[in-house]
């Protein structure tokens, strides 16, 4: 059964840093890319980054997180990481993984091109 976990939500302040993980399991078909999105209260949900799973390892940032998050994957692991540095208050959403299991250059931005989900992790920033 294709499984994607994620952790390392949690509580900070602003300024300070988070690292997700999302791991993924289960999966009979290649993973092509994995991504990060979130959806704050009130909002629809939002491109936050992603990573192809090939040698390339083609990284895309939203604008919003540029310079201050960083996508990275472990294949040995199955999992990939989101390291959230100079966290703002308006960075407070749940965090979710995706998987894409069709091949596209670069890997995608939009939430419908994204086969499998994980249940989601708490990131609240306080002032």
């Amino acid at each position: 059964q294709e499984q994607l976990v994620e952790s390392g939500g949690g509580l900070v302040q602003a300024g300070g840093s988070l690292r997700l993980s999302c791991a993924a399991s289960g999966y009979t078909l290649s993973i092509y890319a994995m991504g990060w999105f979130r959806q704050a209260p009130g909002k629809e949900r939002e491109f936050v980054a992603t990573i192809s799973w090939g040698s390339d390892g083609t990284t895309d940032y939203a604008d919003s997180v540029k310079g201050r998050f960083t996508i990275s994957r472990d294949n040995a692991k199955n999992t990939i990481y989101l390291q959230m540095n100079s966290l703002q208050p308006e960075d407070t959403a749940v965090y979710y993984c995706a998987a894409d299991i069709n091949f596209r250059r670069p890997p995608a931005r939009w939430a419908y091109e994204y086969d499998s989900w994980g249940q989601g992790t708490q990131v609240t920033v306080s002032s």
